[in-house]
C-alpha cells in the first residue's frame, strides 16, 4: 500500500497531536467538572472571559463552530446555573447579548484550578518552560486556522 507523503508533514503531525491532546484533556476536564456541565460549557465561559461580554448567541456559536440550536441549549444550561445572563441587545431587539455573571467568572477560575490540581501529578513529567515556548506558535496556528475557516 502506497503511503501518502502529506501525512508525514509537520503540519499534519502537529494537528494530529493537538487533536489527541484535546480529546485526552477534554475527557479529564469532564471528569472534574460538576455534574451536568461539560467542557463545551466551560469553553463558552472561557471564550466570554477572553473576548469579552456582550456577544450574541450566534457570534458565540460561530466561534465555537456549532449550530445556533446547540448554542441556545448550552447557554440555557449556563443561564439556569447562574453562570451567564442573556440580555436584550440594545441595537437589535430580536437578538440577545450574553453576559458572564460574577458566579460565571468565579466558576471559570475555579474550573481552571480544579484542572490544574487534576494534572498536578503530571507536573514532574512536563517542563513548564517548554510549554510556555509552545504558546506563541500555537496561537499563531490558531489565528491562521481561524482566518481560514
Amino acid at each position: 500500500m502506497k503511503r501518502n507523503a502529506s501525512i508525514d508533514t509537520p503540519l499534519f503531525q502537529v494537528l494530529t497531536e493537538i487533536g489527541i491532546i484535546a480529546q485526552l484533556s477534554g475527557a479529564l476536564f469532564n471528569k472534574v467538572l460538576p455534574e451536568g456541565l461539560h467542557v463545551s460549557h466551560f469553553a463558552i465561559l472561557n471564550h466570554l472571559a477572553r473576548i469579552g461580554d456582550g456577544q450574541t448567541p450566534l457570534q458565540i456559536a460561530g466561534a465555537m463552530q456549532v449550530a445556533k440550536g446547540t448554542m441556545t441549549h448550552s447557554l440555557g444550561v449556563l443561564e439556569r446555573r447562574g453562570l451567564v445572563v442573556l440580555e436584550p441587545h440594545p441595537d437589535d431587539r430580536r437578538s440577545k447579548r450574553v453576559m458572564l455573571t460574577d458566579a460565571g467568572r468565579a466558576f471559570r477560575i475555579a474550573a481552571v484550578d480544579i484542572l490544574a490540581q487534576a494534572m498536578g501529578g503530571f507536573s514532574s513529567e512536563i517542563d513548564e518552560a517548554d510549554l510556555g515556548l509552545l504558546v506563541p506558535k500555537l496561537a499563531e496556528l490558531r489565528k491562521v486556522l481561524d482566518a481560514n475557516r
